[in-house]
């Protein structure tokens, strides 16, 4: 018997989340030839991106487009998501473990009944299972957890599982009709976003990051260079945050963002737990600091003892020549 999986697509000014086609990837692993494999895809005036999302070796994208889902809001979200699931009555639910994922999925996971997996990092098949892995204890453990039964929902980790590759084809889109409930708890009527820079943190291939080293909030000027160069995205330690250098938004660590991009650039940061929480699965990480005794460098794949205001205006030279 044939299975059904739904990935619930997700854009972000204006563009298709690279998550969603992580998930994407991550639901064709888990899925057998002959099942299903659908997207859900909530937003307004999405409809470019929906036949973007098409190209992906999905059978259908069902387009739920209403001025009510422009922004998230899981009093109108949920309800569209559970009304259009309950009639393809899904085997798996996919999502990117985001703001709107880690919200979404337990709503939906409740409603359905279902088992959930969350901030799943790879996932293998062994046998007739399906085994997700997720980690533990500030990324010091690893875990590998399947379904037993019943519907399940999984959120997967920005930059874990490659994306999804397009096909060739094209796969129909269908119109959703959708009326937000009468009565709502709230209203979302605009978003003003605290960006971290050019590209979403979650998402970014590098990152630059600044901590107490840092001194001030000039003192973000030099790495803003270097991630200018490389095409980074800029992130901080809860240190720099609390010391009013920059925003929270900008936050990496146990009580910030989750990060897990290909090359990370610790500059000023001493390297506490907290902060490790947040970034130590990072492919390849840079560290710059003063003290060669901090602990930034027993994670580091690559160390420069130095200040940072000397060797982080070196390297976005050097950058600027060898990448132009």
């Amino acid at each position: 018997m044939s299975l059904t999986y739904i990935v619930i697509a997700e854009a972000r000014s204006g563009k298709l989340r690279q998550v969603t086609l992580e998930a994407l990837h991550a639901a064709k692993i888990a899925k057998n030839d002959a099942d299903r494999l659908v997207a859900v895809f909530p937003g307004h005036q999405i409809t470019s991106l929906a036949e973007e999302l098409a190209q992906y070796g999905v059978e259908s994208v069902h387009v739920l487009d209403h001025p009510s889902l422009e922004n998230y809001n899981p009093d109108t979200y949920f309800p569209a998501i559970a009304e259009l699931i309950d009639g393809i009555r899904p085997d798996a639910v996919f999502l990117g473990h985001t703001g709107i994922g880690r919200d979404l999925a337990p709503m939906l996971a409740a409603h359905l009944n279902a088992g959930q997996i969350s901030d799943v990092t790879a996932i293998e098949k062994s046998g007739a299972n399906v085994l997700f892995t997720r980690s533990l204890y500030a990324g010091k453990a690893l875990e590998q957890k399947r379904f037993v039964q019943g519907p399940s929902i999984v959120t997967v980790r920005p930059n874990n599982v490659p994306p999804a590759e397009k096909t060739g084809s094209l796969a129909p889109i269908v119109p959703v009709s959708y009326s937000p409930p009468a009565a709502l708890r709230s209203i979302v009527k605009d978003v003003v976003r605290k960006a971290s820079g050019k590209v979403d943190l979650t998402e970014a291939k590098i990152i630059v990051a600044g901590g107490r080293g840092v001194k001030s909030a000039e003192g973000f000027k030099p790495l803003e260079q270097l991630a200018e160069a490389l095409n980074a995205a800029i992130g901080a330690s809860r240190g720099a945050c609390d010391a009013g250098y920059c925003d929270y938004s900008m936050q990496i660590g146990q009580t910030g963002k989750v990060v897990t991009p290909e090359i990370y650039i610790a500059c000023g940061i001493s390297g506490a737990i907290q902060h490790l929480a947040g970034m130590s699965q990072s492919r390849i990480i840079i560290a710059i600091n003063k003290d060669p005794e901090a602990p930034i460098f027993q994670v580091a794949d690559y160390g420069i003892v130095g200040d940072l205001f000397d060797m982080v205006p070196l390297l976005t030279e050097e950058f600027k020549v060898t990448l132009t």
